[in-house]
């Protein structure tokens, strides 16, 4: 056995096919005997039965939990016979020649342990991460408060990434990345495996470190490129990603540091991880909270004027307000009359005056009636009506000055679609268009480039070297392949050939390229990546070869992202996804409050309590989709739609997930609420 290749996975089902379907032709381009182990950390978005599907010659290892990384690792290390180990994160794409570029290289180095590759984005840039130096209590001071990111091409400032390093040149390096770390058998022997105490980040760092200090070198070869989306498997941006890789560093220097350094590195890291949290959330919050505060100091800079034209022009006793006007009535005024506007829709997209003139309308209408009950408080119903008046004003003008300065036009409830185009052959062009389409995706389709000569997808290539059966898709998928090649695009659809790809994008102000791998290679898909003129504007995607879902990122640091769910789904629209939270908070509320009485009638009682919490803190929903997939965002449900199902027989995972796809489609919260009474008693189900 060459080579065994171990992916873990964790709800990344479509992104995990991109991967083994690239896998699949890195395997045929070595043409040695090559195993692939996929280990499943419990994930609940049909990973699983993709995996089994489509890629049968895989060994699946099914945790029922979810150990962490290095343990599952851990569990196809320990069986893996082949001569080089490769731990392969789900989210990369790997070229047509890795897998030979990198077995030659390790045979012609013996002294090399590990390998690491040349990594870019989703959008074709390079990841710094690509090769590390060691974090020393130094390197790290400098990362962590921003030195590095400051002078990233200095020799004392910019060790963590190596900056001074070409990056298009063969280096002994410190520290490999885990998303690829092509190893050697027998190092691995030698060292030990992945150390458990970490369960995320960190354990690439401490293995890296243990290859050298066996006699091992660790290198950096740029002589084959991977994709890696970065940001779906690790979610840098989360406050969560702080803390987990902040405190794994804590773990490296107690393990390998001296003491007196370990407890000076501690305090140091423990410092920046409060410090990076705490920014991280207010980032956040100000992120999201920035147009609700605008739009608060707009309303009450407009209700401070018209306070004092109304004083001195109609007030029956020309006298000034109170104080308590400005300090707490109209603050309360500003509250009530945003967050009725939020429940009626006035910051969803698109914006529509609509939603904005009833928000503010039924604002008006609760404050003039509380106002009634408080004679302290009652000051004038003109100036009710007449900021009522203004707040539509304010938030109408603030979004029509923000959309003309971003698309030049007043269009306001115009949601602007995007420029697409395709680079593909005529009938995957189409299969895109008819993908998009099922999506319900906001975009105007261009048209269509050819690849070239060269770059057309070669006819079957000799069945790859496995240790099991042969790569195949379903029937069914191939019947639907059968059935798409009759298809033809319109014949004046084509923009160009490939070559002509940057002028094309100049001419026609594309916003995204989708590149089809059954007509384009990995390789020559990241090469045109990476040659075409830096365009912050357009964005990559791929539709994999005989896959439903087009792939892509932004950035390393954004989530990647797919065309997979139908957003049409009634569960999935903003006003929903609110009235579905509002009920899991009401619900949770009053079953805590009456828990003395209903724990008694719960299967399992310390899970009520438990799961009362989870939804109240927005984990978790007592209602949703288990077993179809899922946006990343939603939170994890407690109940399935399934689960009310009174049926003689146990369902078929199919079954589930056509049930559950009918919740969301018809979704109402009057439904959550029948399937909570019908399953009341496993309300605490963990």
């Amino acid at each position: 056995m060459k080579l065994s290749v171990v992916i873990v996975n964790y709800n990344v089902c479509y992104f995990l096919e991109q991967a083994l379907l690239s896998v699949r032709r890195a395997v045929e381009k070595l043409g040695q005997p090559v195993e692939v182990f996929v280990v499943d950390n419990n994930s609940v978005d049909g990973s699983v039965a993709m995996v089994r599907t489509r890629f049968p010659e895989v060994i699946l290892i099914e945790n029922h939990d979810n150990p962490g990384f290095s343990k599952a690792n851990n569990q196809a290390l320990r069986i893996a016979r082949g001569e080089y180990v490769l731990l392969l994160n789900p989210d990369t794409v790997v070229e047509e020649d890795t897998f030979r570029a990198c077995c030659a290289f390790m045979d012609q180095h013996p002294n090399a342990g590990g390998l690491g590759v040349k990594m870019l984005d989703g959008q074709g840039k390079f990841l710094p991460e690509s090769k590390r130096g060691l974090p020393t209590p130094w390197v790290a001071f400098y990362k962590i408060f921003g030195l590095a990111k400051l002078f990233p091409k200095s020799r004392r400032f910019g060790r963590y990434h190596l900056g001074f390093l070409d990056k298009d040149q063969t280096h002994e390096v410190e520290v490999l990345s885990g998303a690829f770390m092509l190893m050697r058998q027998a190092t691995l022997q030698q060292v030990g495996l992945l150390d458990e105490d970490y369960f995320m980040y960190g354990e690439d760092i401490d293995l890296s470190y243990r290859i050298t200090q066996g006699g091992w070198k660790n290198y950096y070869f740029p002589g084959t490129r991977i994709i890696h989306y970065k940001g779906e498997s690790t979610k840098r941006t989360s406050v969560n990603y702080v803390f987990v890789f902040y405190r794994a560093m804590v773990i490296f220097a107690r393990k390998h540091f001296m003491p007196g350094q370990a407890g000076l590195f501690s305090v140091l890291i423990n410092a920046a991880i409060w410090l990076r949290a705490g920014m991280a959330v207010a980032e956040r919050l100000l992120t999201r909270a920035a147009p609700v505060l605008l739009d608060a100091g707009l309303i009450y800079g407009g209700m401070f004027f018209l306070k004092h034209y109304w004083e001195q022009n109609h007030k029956y006793v020309p006298t000034a307000y109170p104080p308590q006007f400005m300090l707490v009535a109209v603050p309360a005024y500003i509250l009530v009359w945003l967050t009725s506007a939020y429940f009626s829709g006035a910051y969803d997209e698109p914006t529509k005056t609509s939603r904005i003139v009833r928000g503010i309308f039924l604002g008006t209408v609760l404050i003039s009636a509380i106002s009634n009950f408080f004679d302290a408080w009652r000051f004038s119903k003109a100036l009710i009506v007449l900021g009522g008046v203004w707040a539509v004003a304010a938030l109408v003008g603030r979004r029509l000055a923000t959309h003309f300065l971003r698309y030049h036009d007043l269009r306001l409830s115009e949601r602007r679609q995007k420029n697409v185009a395709i680079v593909g052959s005529a009938v995957e062009s189409l299969r895109v268009r008819q993908l998009l389409e099922h999506a319900a995706v906001q975009a105007r389709i261009i048209g269509y480039i050819t690849p070239e000569v060269t770059a057309v997808a070669t006819p079957a290539a000799p069945a790859p070297v496995l240790a099991g059966p042969a790569w195949a898709a379903s029937g069914a998928q191939q019947a639907v392949l059968d059935a798409e090649t009759t298809l033809a695009a319109p014949a004046d659809d084509q923009l160009g050939e490939v070559r002509q790809l940057a002028e094309i994008i100049r001419i026609y102000a594309l916003d995204e390229l989708i590149f089809c791998g059954k007509d384009l290679s990995a390789s020559q898909i990241i090469g045109l990546m990476v040659s075409l003129p830096q365009h912050p504007a357009v964005a990559y995607k791929i539709l994999p070869q005989d896959s439903q879902y087009i792939i892509g990122s932004s950035s390393k640091d954004a989530p990647g992202d797919y065309y997979a769910l139908d957003i049409t789904l009634n569960l999935f629209r903003p006003q929903q996804v609110r009235n579905k939270r509002v009920l899991d908070l009401l619900t949770a509320l009053l079953l805590l409050l009456a828990s003395p009485l209903v724990l008694g009638l719960q299967e399992r009682k310390g899970g009520f309590v438990r799961n009362c919490l989870r939804v109240l803190g927005g984990s978790r929903t007592w209602v949703g989709l288990r077993h179809a997939a899922t946006p990343t965002h939603m939170a994890r449900a407690i109940l399935s739609p399934a689960d009310a199902t009174p049926v003689a027989t146990p369902l078929t995972e199919a079954t589930r997930r056509r049930l559950e796809l009918l919740y969301a489609k018809d979704y109402e919260p009057g439904t959550d609420l029948s399937i909570m009474l019908r399953r009341f008693r496993w309300l605490g189900v963990e």
